[in-house]
């Protein structure tokens, strides 16, 4: 007889529930824009300087490559939109010489679709792409976040190196679909 009982309420129960139950519901607006952020850590400038030889015959001395520089990021992409890349240029190519950059890969605190490097390239006036694949992402902010880069200075024509004293080249960084 309980059993017969139980049986019984059980779907009673549930039935009534359902028939005094409410629900409401709330329209939630929200807003992702789409974000394009770059900039180089620390801020400040290098230097690299080569060393003259102390015995005839040898080459000039090759300055030590500089690694205290961060590209850092922040990438939110339209629906349907491209990848974004990272390119870099000179604003003057000296003569003899050859400027190059290496981006690593990148690591630190960020997240989502990060970019891959190039690997090294031999900066000129023209744009070259030295990170690409950017998606939604961001590398965190400061030093020991995103892509570690190496700039560092080889001779490349001999005939072509003329004397100079701080010379000053600038190296301009391009975020871009």
């Amino acid at each position: 007889m309980m059993l017969i009982r139980s049986i019984i309420l059980i779907p009673l129960m549930i039935i009534s529930g359902s028939l005094y139950s409410q629900t409401a519901s709330t329209t939630v607006s929200l807003t992702l824009p789409v974000v394009t952020l770059m900039d180089i850590e620390p801020t400040g400038s290098i230097t690299l300087n080569f060393a003259a030889p102390t015995e005839a015959g040898n080459p000039l001395g090759t300055p030590t490559p500089n690694t205290s520089k961060w590209i850092n990021y922040t990438s939110a992409i339209a629906s349907g939109g491209l990848s974004r890349r990272i390119t870099a240029s000179v604003n003057k190519v000296i003569a003899g010489v050859n400027i190059r950059i290496q981006a690593a890969a990148a690591s630190g605190a960020g997240g989502g679709t990060l970019g891959t490097s190039s690997g090294q390239v031999i900066l000129t006036t023209t744009p070259t792409t030295i990170i690409s694949g950017i998606g939604g992402a961001y590398t965190g902010n400061g030093a020991n976040n995103g892509h570690a880069l190496t700039i560092s200075l080889a001779t490349s024509t001999y005939a072509n190196l003329q004397a100079q004293a701080n010379t000053a080249v600038v190296i301009t960084y391009t975020i871009t679909e």
